[in-house]
This record gives C-alpha cells, structure tokens and sequence, in this order.
C-alpha cells in the first residue's frame, strides 16, 4: 500500500483525506486481514475516526491519470 497524498481541510479541524493506493485487491485483502491489522492498528485507527463524519470511496483512475 502506498499512501499517495494527505490532507487536512482548511475549514474544518476534524477534517482529513488521505488517498491510498492498493497495486491489487489481493493487496487490500492482505492488508485488512492481517492478525498486526485487525489486532493492533485497526483498533487505534478506528478510534480516532469520527464514523458520523468518516466517507470512504473507491476511486479508479482515469487512463490519463499518473495515479495509474
């Protein structure tokens, strides 16, 4: 996984965007299911995350993008 960009958002201080980047779903899957994932960071990661406020998307890139 490759964190590609971070944000914070200028008008609202709980606000952050992050964009990921997953070479394949195999990778996602690797990372989500791992015992260190589910065990360790997914717990202090989901504690800090408002869920009222979190939105999460899957984004493709375009054939022009260099995301891609």
């Amino acid at each position: 996984m490759d964190v590609t960009a971070s944000f914070v958002d200028a008008e609202d201080e709980d606000g952050y965007v992050w964009i990921r980047r997953f070479e394949d779903e195999a990778l996602y899957a690797a990372v989500y299911e791992h015992d260190r994932w589910k065990n360790e960071i997914g717990p202090v990661v989901y504690g800090l995350l408002i869920p009222e406020k979190s939105v999460v998307t899957r984004l493709v890139p375009t054939p022009a993008s260099p995301l891609r």
